[in-house]
């Protein structure tokens, strides 16, 4: 069973996100919390949403999918990034990694967007022989890009200097 999560799925979504941190070889990297999952998720403005799959026998808890929506430039159109999609490993083999997948591009295609992505660890190769069942296929020509930290904190500082310095940065008015 594959259900929209709930203010009251918090404490769940925490331990899940964590157990996913734990897999991913980066607990220590996991430091969000319950609270700013709550303004995330549910908060007056929400960035993101979250599935939940559950054993449709017991209703235990088998995992969830964290998403929020993108754009693209060259379609036009909205689409749907998955952030996390995580099956305890008790519950894997009984598809529900497949059925959060589904109800993800159902959302996708009952609201017109056109596209539906994610990123995957290169050593993933369970959850890349899944998606690769499904139809999915890599873009190695792209790679991820990351700021962070101090780096992220140097270039903003460099924000509204030289070169197009006339222009409002996002989120301020003059």
């Amino acid at each position: 069973m594959i259900r929209a999560a709930t203010p009251a799925d918090l404490p769940l979504l925490h331990a899940l996100i964590r157990e996913l941190a734990d897999y991913e070889r980066a607990l220590a990297d996991a430091q969000a919390t319950e609270e700013q999952l709550r303004t995330a998720l549910f908060g007056a403005d929400p960035v993101a949403h979250a599935l939940i799959a559950a054993d449709d026998t017991t209703g235990e808890p088998a995992g969830f999918a964290l998403w929020f929506r993108n754009f693209s430039t060259w379609t036009g159109t909205p689409g749907l990034y998955l952030e996390d999609l995580y099956v305890r490993p008790q519950a894997r083999g009984a598809g529900h990694g497949k059925a959060l997948l589904a109800a993800l591009a159902a959302i996708c295609v009952e609201r017109g967007w056109s596209r539906f992505e994610w990123s995957v660890l290169d050593w993933n190769e369970k959850a890349l022989a899944v998606y690769r069942s499904i139809g999915a296929l890599p873009q190695d020509e792209w790679t991820v890009q990351r700021l962070t930290g101090p780096a992220l904190e140097k270039l903003a500082g460099q924000a509204g200097k030289g070169a197009g310095s006339a222009a409002p940065r996002p989120g301020r008015t003059t």
